[in-house]
Formats: structure tokens, sequence, C-alpha cells
């Protein structure tokens, strides 16, 4: 099941709302771990990758990182954002759009430690 937000984020591509890109090799370097563990960070919902650019290769938002590791409250947001039945691209539109109420963007405050705030925003989706 996908959510297609109705909003105009929807027609926005994820390319422009979302600036740097990383390949699964270039993750695994980052955090010094082989490839096989990060295509089990993204099957474990850790992560989420998406395919982007021509080539059409499945590649993480950037700021899904932080310098110490990965956004821990990501992988609990991205289960409720399912649960609502986003899908990937959905979720990563989603965390990365503009959002006035909070102010910011919801991957902002899971970077500020407001995970509280931004998964009751995202299981009031649901309903």
């Amino acid at each position: 099941m996908t959510n297609s937000a109705t909003d105009a984020s929807t027609e926005i591509p994820l390319e422009a709302l979302i600036s740097e890109w990383l390949t699964f090799p270039d993750i695994a370097e980052r955090l010094d771990v082989v490839v096989t563990k990060v295509h089990n960070m993204v099957k474990d919902r850790r992560l989420i990758a998406v395919k982007v650019t021509d080539r059409q290769i499945r590649s993480v938002p950037a700021e899904l990182l932080t310098e110490t590791g990965l956004v821990e409250s990501l992988q609990g947001t991205v289960m409720v954002l399912e649960d609502a039945g986003f899908d990937d691209e959905a979720t990563l539109r989603w965390l990365f759009t503009e959002d006035p109420s909070l102010p910011g963007r919801p991957i902002d405050a899971l970077k500020d430690g407001r995970k509280t705030e931004i998964r009751r925003r995202a299981q009031a989706m649901a309903w």
C-alpha cells in the first residue's frame, strides 16, 4: 500500500527535497562496515533506500546518518509511517518536507531528539 499525500510535496522530485544521497558502498565506508550490513539496515528499516537519479541506483539520504552512526529514532518512526500506509518514497517526502507547525522538517526534529512529537504526528496520519 502506498500513501500519496495530496499536498504539493508529492509533485516535487525527491532529488529537490533531498540534496545529498549515498550509495550502499558509500554508507558502508562511512560506517566502517561491509556492504551486506547496509543491506540489512535497509531490510530492518533502520535506513530507507529508494532508486534515484537517471541511473536508478538505490540510495539513502545522507541526512539519515549522523557523525556517530544512524539517526537513532528513525527506525520506529519509519515503522509508524509504514503502518499508516506510507511506502518508502512517501516516507522520505514526509520526513524531508518543511512543516511550519514544527517548525522545520520532521527529520530535523528527529535529529534534535523530538521523536515523541514526530511519531505522534505520524500516528495521526493513519486516522
